[in-house]
């Protein structure tokens, strides 16, 4: 997914010169080719998370469209007062991508391991919270990214993530929510985002689940119309899955948006959501990612 990403960035970056990008000492074999073709626009800010997000403030008042990019927790939790204050107060057209999403590092401990993360971003105003759960929606959200103005965050798994979707290219706009499995007869719809969606694709198709399946790749904000069309479709409702903490990640966001709607009016009636994530704790063993998925009960 990451690959797909800058790869993506880059061929964005051809086409727009105010694209750069800020690494904080890391994705060797990954950013060369853009630090490469764009020598001007590419800084290794080294390991100093906060002065990265805050010399990318200062990049973006310039008129420069900056993305900031390291590990997991590191560009996100380590500098969070720094994204808050500096980018999203001031509405800068800074975007915060962090590789190596929930698990994707478990094997380096709870300090690598970025579970917590979209609960820290989307309450912070201004943020577009952006999850992708394959490599294509990876490349639509560069390409999203790339053209709009304002601070964003952008959750990257690290490698390898399967393609999800049987489209090549996927046109997003921001809230989009993605259908990936549909079958008539299917009475609940499991809600994905990040890189677990291919592993929920792969164990519906397995247990043959009678389940549909859709893509959240924007937590924050949610198109409120799919949500509802949703509902009303799902007669036994909803189950969201996600690699984060269950505190404050999507399915929290599903279920505030659910409320709204019904005290509103927008839903005739509440349906009941299921809500799978990690629990409140921190993972007491180190493994890889599909390993700590199973410890966690990261399953539908």
């Amino acid at each position: 997914m990451r690959t797909a990403f800058i790869n993506q960035l880059l061929e964005e970056a051809r086409h727009n010169e105010r694209v750069c990008l800020v690494v904080g000492d890391l994705g060797y074999h990954v950013v060369e080719p853009f630090a490469e073709e764009f020598p001007d626009r590419f800084i290794n800010a080294g390991i100093a998370e906060q002065n990265m997000a805050g010399m990318a403030a200062g990049l973006a008042m310039t008129g420069y469209n900056v993305y900031i990019y390291s590990i997991g927790s590191f560009p996100t939790l380590r500098c969070l007062e720094q994204i808050r204050n500096d980018i999203a107060y001031h509405k800068a057209n800074v975007k915060v991508v962090s590789v190596g999403a929930g698990y994707a590092y478990g094997s380096l401990g709870a300090t690598h391991q970025a579970t917590e993360d979209i609960g820290a971003l989307r309450t912070i105003p201004n943020m577009v919270v952006c999850t992708p759960g394959d490599p294509i929606e990876a490349r639509a959200i560069a390409t999203l990214s790339a053209n709009y103005e304002g601070p964003m965050y952008i959750r990257l798994g690290k490698a390898g993530e399967k393609i999800a979707h049987a489209e090549a290219k996927l046109d997003l706009k921001i809230g989009d929510i993605v259908p990936v499995m549909q079958k008539e007869g299917n009475a609940k719809a499991v809600m994905a985002c990040g890189n677990i969606l291919a592993s929920a694709k792969q164990q519906i198709e397995t247990e043959r689940l009678p389940y549909d399946l859709y893509s959240v790749p924007f937590v924050k904000p949610l198109n409120m119309k799919s949500l509802q069309d949703i509902v009303a479709r799902y007669p036994d409702g909803l189950i969201t899955i996600e690699e984060h903490q269950r505190s404050c990640g999507m399915g929290s966001a599903i279920v505030e948006q659910l409320n709204d709607l019904y005290a509103a009016g927008g839903v005739a009636n509440y349906p009941k959501v299921k809500c799978i994530a990690i629990p409140d704790e921190f993972v007491g063993v180190v493994g890889n990612q599909n390993y700590l998925r199973e410890v966690e009960g990261l399953k539908l």
